[in-house]
């Protein structure tokens, strides 16, 4: 099992961030099988400003650029939400040209 740290910013709208908010409190069935379906077993994303910070688990073989991509396309659903949450998000400066969550690099770990 491998883990991800990813980095992205909300709009900075107080009304925008409490209705992202208010979206992941009630996420969409469909996102979630999806999700379950590429092997990502955690998930949780934290917010502290209008910076969202995402933590997962993933199989060792799983490729984020790679693997993300099967999320959308095994459910139509999956792919509508990921258009809404783009409307409420904004890349960071250090996304790359193909990224929308920045990946972060992992500098310590307690079980090192």
């Amino acid at each position: 099992m491998k883990s991800y740290a990813q980095v992205l910013d909300l709009k900075n709208d107080p009304a925008t961030i409490e209705k992202y908010k208010e979206y992941h409190r009630a996420v969409w069935p469909e996102v979630m099988e999806s999700l379950r379906s590429i092997g990502l077993e955690k998930m949780e994303i934290f917010l502290v400003g209008t910076h969202l910070f995402m933590y997962y688990t993933a199989p060792d073989d799983f490729v984020p650029e790679r693997d993300f991509q099967a999320y959308t396309d095994a459910n139509p659903r999956a792919e509508e939400w990921n258009d809404l949450m783009s409307t409420f998000q904004a890349k960071v400066p250090e996304a790359g040209p193909n990224d929308w969550w920045a990946p972060m690099e992992k500098v310590f770990d307690l079980d090192w």
